[in-house]
């Protein structure tokens, strides 16, 4: 099983929509996929319409003392192949927890470890803020997807996200490959066509060389989470950058 963390320390890039978008064509494939969502927010898993009263199983339960197995808390989607573990709002509480409970930081990494012969990916959607919730997936992660605006505050909010996978992939002493996907690119802006252009320079073949444009009907979140998927610019965008993932991740695989 391959674990992808899709992460940005920057909200509002399109972070849970990229989640879901690959998760789909992944699962369109015939791959089997898990989608966890670590977010408090739990934008994800409200798009599956899961109800929040009361509080349904979901990934805050792999973090409990007696952690829970993702074999009883994941839940089937209306989409072939895909899974989905549901966030809680318990999930803010985690940093609290941190200092008194030992073993938290790798707890991710060990209930994706007991269900890896059950999926051929899973694709963790992350909290936008440095903590114990992105530690644990970045540390769990075979790769890591960072949704990018293109705007210069999005590209801030990319620098501290480099820095934090760089500080995670010292610790964990194993490379974290990482991959920048431009979002909600407006190409009649001169700002969002001066941020694409500083984001290649800077990152290089990090940088998806496509973009995924500007496109209101990804906004349209319960559209996505159904069985039949509608037509967009925006999906095709993210099946062509989908491809250019499982390039990359087979080209790596022949070079192990």
């Amino acid at each position: 099983m391959q674990a992808w963390a899709i992460a940005n320390q920057k909200g509002g890039v399109g972070k849970t929509t990229t989640s879901l978008c690959l998760a789909r064509g992944l699962a369109g494939k015939g791959a089997r996929v898990l989608l966890l969502d670590l977010d408090p927010h739990a934008s994800l898993t409200r798009t599956f319409g899961v109800p929040s009263d009361p509080p349904p199983a979901g990934s805050h339960d792999l973090f409990a003392a007696r952690a829970a197995d993702i074999s009883t808390v994941r839940r089937d989607t209306a989409v072939r192949n895909l899974q989905l573990v549901a966030a809680q709002p318990a999930l803010a509480t985690l940093e609290r927890r941190g200092a008194t409970q030992p073993g938290l930081g790798l707890a991710l990494g060990r209930a994706l470890h007991a269900v890896r012969h059950d999926y051929d990916y899973a694709l963790l959607d992350c909290p936008p803020t440095l903590g114990l919730l992105m530690v644990n997936a970045l540390a769990a992660a075979d790769r890591l997807v960072i949704p990018t605006q293109t705007d210069p505050l999005a590209l801030h909010g990319l620098a501290d996200m480099l820095r934090t996978t760089d500080m995670v992939q010292r610790s964990r002493r194993r490379t974290l490959p990482r991959h920048i996907l431009p979002t909600l690119f407006d190409r009649r802006t001169r700002s969002g066509v001066q941020s694409l252009e500083a984001l290649r320079e800077r990152h290089g073949d990090r940088v998806w060389p496509g973009v995924v444009p500007m496109d209101t009907r990804l906004r349209d979140a319960h559209a996505l989470a159904a069985a039949e998927l509608p037509e967009t610019r925006g999906l095709e965008a993210y099946a062509r950058a989908l491809a250019w993932l499982l390039r990359d991740e087979s080209e790596r695989q022949e070079a192990a």
